[in-house]
């Protein structure tokens, strides 16, 4: 997605009006436009070029990030880094408006007084403007013109705008002010004609037909508006601003041994550099010598200081505590961890929530339909007998009252400021869309290694034959596996070097493949591995092999290991689950989740990690192509959501209708999902879940507000309620009313930053209408030749792309495969789909 900015946009028919246009652009697939940061997010062929060309045809400016115009060239150092989105998501509005408001105010203060002080409560003026009336509207004109030309920007926009036959907000505000302004100019020269003709009735008369202070007041609460709703909307990006101001602006890096300070784009990839105590690393990269705690909450919301060693790898950004550290660098510019979270933020906000789709069709024909609703009122006051101030009145306070802009801003102000949230706790939302319909998801499907267990195996149990000690038993298996690259091994080394044990020489080391290990440590003849390697090495007591069953059934791995041909113990591996796994599960499950656990590990072990996790379902044997499958089978349940960190888990990512991948996982499992946890903590999907559910909830409440006050206001402003109960507006208040219909919902988008994502205290079910699946019957098939959990995924695979079947529970062990249908399926038909794979089906039930 190229991104690019837009100038010159007020509401929200402006960005429909931009979108449009682009959209129209040949080779544009894509184009999505966000009010709230003034940016545009377009996919396809299409250059720069045309894609500029269309937008300023429009009406509008726009300029390709990093500061390319139609000339080309960038002006940014290095395109996305965060220096650059930190010059984008600068407030450079609201200093405008306050200027623009201090000057209008100075010259309201005195036209009011003459207007309405005056000429209402009586209030004094200079003896030369007593019973002047000509001289009062002179006045009066010459105010209101000067607080006109300080606010030209909103006739300038608003008349070109109807000019492109696309009226914007700035169009409603200039036909408002310049139509009080047109016809008290009207009334003063008609004053003047009555004067002339000593008519001192009239003059009266017309001194009350102006409403040069009403077109002042306008300009002016449109500017309070516009700078209240610019300095909120300048908040909804705190989140990712504070994260770019902790990016350094230069780093220490080594240059012939010495120590030399450069800025932070000269960096390269592979330059060796120093962090210092105190001081944020520059870019991201592995630790060469030094220890320190690094803090590395802005990046992950994790409070907690990381211990970091030579090897260890630091990112930008996060504050080196207590060490001196000298560093390689491995990413630098756009592509540190930093940049990368700022660019998945930023694209967020330049897509569009399907949900925003609402919102821009009634912008799209808002201001046109205010305009004649305006037209029409004053016709039919004009009929009804009124004057033309009265009716004129009506149909200028329809104009002023009526606020696209509260309609533009009520989703992308809350998917910003949730966006922010989720950025700030390590939760990342690539997209608008995958931020909304996180809170939709039915049913979690969770990859076991590494997501639900800590994919590092670790010892779990020490089970020394008798006569043998603890110590005895791990100093002869450390002797074996040091020279292993097995990952059971690695969990054996990591205990050995817990318990400071040193390394053991061993010669004649041989490793046989699917069974274990052998070789010759201090003239003893060591082996080690599964049961039945062992059984053939020594003999093992009932005891032992019992003890083993215990361990399997549980879901760790027994080790056997024999001296000499003595049996000697076992050591119990296991992937043990994280510490937040089973409270992260109950809490989905609390929300009304569906919990899946999906593995190619066999059977029991599947099960043995299912229970402790807690999850409702278990699906074991499955190959990487396999959980794809699964995916596509439980999307019939509803809507799915697959967790992984893996390149196996790439194509269930991929395939589910939202895709999270665990943010320590590889890069091809980062990219095909839609949300990343980057602390790859199981309790961020119940936490990215709720914020998802907040921030729509959020989002419904803006739009309601937002419909709902043009709903009372205009009919109010029209004077629908004049003959009823004597309700009139004033021009002046509905100007006032239309400020504060903007800031009102920037303001409500704000309360999400209060919101608790962690808290699960106002978890609820979702009501979810589930799906009706006509399920006539359930068959079972007989199956031989399946010998081991692989075998069940491709059975269950071959069967379940059958349109007609469900479901189908497959089984290496009984041979057996329960069919579940939504419709008559003949046998034969079930029958070849399972032989076509080179399996026996022997018979039908």
């Amino acid at each position: 997605m190229e991104q690019y900015t837009v100038t010159g946009m007020t509401c929200a028919a402006c960005s429909a009006r931009v979108e449009k246009a682009v959209s129209k652009v040949p080779g544009v697939t894509g184009c999505s436009v966000s009010l709230l940061t003034n940016s545009m997010g377009v996919e396809g062929t299409a250059s720069p070029d045309q894609i500029i060309t269309a937008v300023e045809e429009a009406g509008y400016g726009a300029a390709q990030k990093g500061g390319r115009g139609k000339s080309g060239g960038s002006t940014a150092a290095a395109s996305g880094t965060a220096f650059e989105y930190e010059e984008m998501l600068k407030d450079r509005a609201t200093p405008v408006l306050k200027k623009r408001l201090i000057a209008s105010v100075c010259l309201l203060i005195p036209l009011m007084y003459v207007s309405m002080g005056h000429m209402m409560w009586g209030w004094p003026v200079p003896a030369v403007l007593e019973g002047n009336h000509v001289a009062m509207g002179l006045i009066q004109l010459l105010f209101t013109s000067a607080i006109m030309v300080i606010n030209q920007k909103f006739f300038i926009s608003g008349f070109k705008s109807l000019i492109h036959r696309a009226p914007n907000m700035d169009t409603l505000v200039a036909l408002g002010a310049g139509a009080s302004f047109g016809y008290s100019l009207y009334a003063l020269f008609a004053m003047t004609d009555a004067q002339l003709k000593g008519n001192a009735h009239a003059v009266m008369e017309y001194m009350h037909e102006f409403y040069f202070e009403s077109a002042a007041m306008i300009l002016t609460l449109i500017t309070v508006g516009k700078m209240l709703e610019a300095y909120s909307k300048g908040r909804t990006t705190d989140a990712l601003k504070s994260l770019m101001k902790l990016a350094p602006k230069t780093a220490t890096v080594l240059r012939n041994g010495q120590e030399v300070e450069v800025g932070i784009e000269q960096v390269r990839t592979g330059d060796r550099f120093v962090v210092k105590p105190g001081e944020n690393i520059p870019v991201d990269g592995v630790v060469v010598e030094g220890s320190s705690a690094v803090n590395e909450s802005a990046l992950t919301g994790e409070s907690i200081p990381v211990d970091k060693e030579p090897g260890d790898a630091v990112s930008a950004a996060t504050l080196n505590q207590s060490g001196y550290l000298q560093c390689e660098a491995t990413r630098v510019g756009e592509d540190t961890t930093l940049s990368q979270i700022i660019q998945m933020v930023s694209d967020a906000a330049a897509t569009k929530a399907p949900i925003a789709k609402v919102a821009d069709k009634v912008s799209g024909i808002f201001v046109p339909a205010v305009i004649i609703i305006a037209l029409v009122t004053i016709g039919i006051w004009l009929l009804a007998g009124e004057t033309i101030g009265f009716a004129l009145a009506r149909g200028i306070s329809v104009l002023v009252i009526s606020c696209p802009c509260a309609l533009g801003l009520a989703t992308p102000v809350a998917i910003m400021v949730g966006n922010g949230m989720g950025a700030k706790h390590g939760i990342m939302f690539k997209t608008a869309v995958s931020l909304e319909e996180a809170g939709k998801v039915q049913v979690v499907a969770l990859d076991k290694t590494g997501t639900i267990t800590s994919g590092e195996p670790k010892v779990t149990d020490l089970f020394p034959a008798e006569g043998i000690g603890e110590e005895d038993l791990l100093y002869a298996a450390l002797a074996l596996e040091q020279k292993s690259e097995h990952p059971l091994a690695k969990a054996i080394l990591v205990l050995a070097e817990e318990r400071e044990m040193k390394k053991q020489e061993i010669s004649d080391f041989q490793a046989v493949p699917g069974n274990g290990l052998t070789g010759t440590w201090k003239e003893q003849q060591l082996a080690g591995g599964n049961l039945a390697f062992i059984r053939g090495k020594a003999e093992i007591p009932d005891a032992a092999e019992q003890k083993a069953a215990e361990f399997a059934e549980t879901g760790k791995t027994p080790l056997f290991f024999s001296r000499d041909g003595e049996f000697i113990g076992i050591i119990a591996v296991a992937d043990v689950i994280k510490e937040d796994s089973p409270k992260a599960v109950k809490e989905l499950q609390n929300m009304g989740i569906h919990v899946v656990m999906l593995t190619g590990d066999n059977e029991r072990t599947a099960r043995a990690i299912g229970a402790q996790a807690g999850v409702d379902e278990v699906i074991a044997g499955v190959l990487p192509d396999g959980k794809e499958a699964v995916i596509r089978s439980l999307k019939k349940k509803g809507k799915v959501a697959m967790v992984g960190d893996g390149i196996n888990d790439a194509p269930a990512l991929t395939r589910a209708d939202i895709g999270i991948a665990i943010g320590a996982g590889t890069d091809i499992a980062i990219d095909a999902a839609d949300v990343v946890l980057m602390k790859s903590r199981l309790s961020d999907v119940p936490a990215a879940i709720r914020l998802s559910r907040a921030t729509l909830r959020n989002i419904h409440e803006n739009l309601f507000w937002a419909f709902f006050y043009n709903v009372i206001g205009i009919p109010l402003a029209a004077g629908v309620w004049i003959p009823i109960f004597g309700w009139k507006l004033n021009p002046m208040f509905g100007a006032a009313a239309m400020s504060l219909s903007s800031f009102c919902v920037v303001s409500n988008a704000l309360r999400l930053n209060l919101f608790s994502m962690y808290s699960a205290r106002k978890d609820k079910k979702i009501k979810i209408k589930k799906k009706k699946e006509k399920q006539t019957m359930e068959k079972t098939m007989e199956i031989k030749g399946m010998m081991c959990g692989h075998c069940e995924a491709r059975v269950k695979k071959c069967l379940e792309a059958l349109p007609e079947v469900n479901e189908a529970a497959v089984s290496h062990e009984e041979g057996t495969a329960v069919v579940k249908l939504n419709a008559e399926v003949a046998d034969e038909l079930l029958k070849k789909v399972v032989e076509d794979q080179d399996y026996e089906v022997t018979a039908i039930h």
